[in-house]
């Protein structure tokens, strides 16, 4: 009698529990596929693999899990990765040669790189679960599918065309202009006030750097950098600061650049920071995580978790902008 009730129960938790696990990691899925209120073709992008070498041709949407998957946390709020799946598609589609854009100029044949750099980060559905776990897969893939299926072939544009929604993860309570970080002025490029990132963890990252290493990096004399210490108000100077308190231009020794250029040199995490001179280096204190322009992604998700939806967060970060189909009638 005990065995047939044990049997029994085991039945009954495969049955409700075990099924639909498996489906879900197998990635099928007892949800309708229907569209969004709009027929959107299937398209296909060349996608050059960092990691294989090798081009490959995907479904635009599909492509676009991976690099949801890839650039934002699947913790955050739906709200926000849905935000994140329109600026991904408007990033790709601007960069399709399809739809007359320029593909990717270091991989001839591809439309984009999966190396973040050059392009978006994407991961496969393999490493999704390698990063995930059995159980994370589970829980987050779907999230993922999801906010890309309910933003199917939305897209964002400014004056009827595609924007460059550049983006980033934490902008540290306020981003920049796009002419206080690179040399071009975009209009819906505009800072504003972030009290949405407060709980990234990107805040007071402390970096420390020596001056040989500095140098280094800078392409300075080294001599010449440690002797330059001495003057300590002098040694690294602010020479430009945008609206949101990233540094903008900055001189070091007799080299000046863009605080960008500092940023990316020295591997800081933002260009937002404060310095204090070390025996041996100096110590750097940034808050943010990124180049501080278009969408912040931790801010989105602060929005999101305030009740605000993608299509909010998105005209919140790009100023003027609408969010349409790619393909209207």
């Amino acid at each position: 009698m005990m065995r047939t009730l044990l049997w029994g129960f085991i039945v009954f938790i495969l049955v409700v529990f075990g099924i639909p696990l498996l489906m879900a990691y197998s990635n099928i899925s007892s949800r309708s596929d229907e569209r969004t209120g709009q027929t959107t073709p299937d398209v296909a992008i060349d996608v050059f693999i960092e990691s294989e070498g090798a081009i490959q041709a995907m479904p635009l949407e599909e492509y676009l899990k991976g690099v949801v998957a890839a650039e934002m946390p699947a913790s955050f709020h739906e709200e926000a990765l849905k935000a994140q799946a329109v600026v991904a598609r408007t990033y790709a589609v601007r960069r399709m040669r399809i739809f007359g854009g320029p593909g990717s100029q270091e991989h001839p044949g591809a439309d984009i790189s999966t190396d973040p750099v050059l392009g978006q980060a994407w991961i496969s559905k393999k490493q999704c679960r390698q990063r995930w776990g059995f159980f994370g897969y589970l829980r987050y893939w779907p999230k993922i599918e999801t906010a890309v299926r309910e933003t199917e072939g939305l897209v964002i544009v400014y004056r009827n065309r595609l924007i460059d929604p550049v983006y980033h993860s934490t902008c540290g309570g306020h981003t920049e202009d796009s002419e206080d970080v690179w040399s071009g002025q975009e209009p819906y490029l505009r800072g504003k006030p972030c009290p949405y990132d407060i709980g990234s963890p990107y805040y007071g990252t402390v970096q420390d750097i020596s001056y040989d290493e500095m140098a280094a990096r800078l392409g300075l004399d080294a001599l010449a950098l440690k002797t330059g210490r001495e003057g300590q108000d002098t040694f690294i100077q602010i020479l430009k600061v945008g609206r949101g308190g990233h540094t903008s231009m900055v001189r070091v020794g007799d080299k000046e650049m863009t605080a960008n250029e500092f940023r990316l040199a020295l591997g800081l995490r933002s260009a937002k920071f404060t310095w204090r001179l070390l025996p041996d280096g100096v110590r750097f204190v940034t808050d943010g995580y990124g180049h501080g322009v278009g969408l912040c992604q931790y801010g989105a998700d602060g929005m999101a978790r305030r009740g605000y939806g993608f299509e909010e967060i998105i005209k919140y970060y790009y100023t003027g902008v609408q969010v349409v189909p790619m393909f209207r009638e």
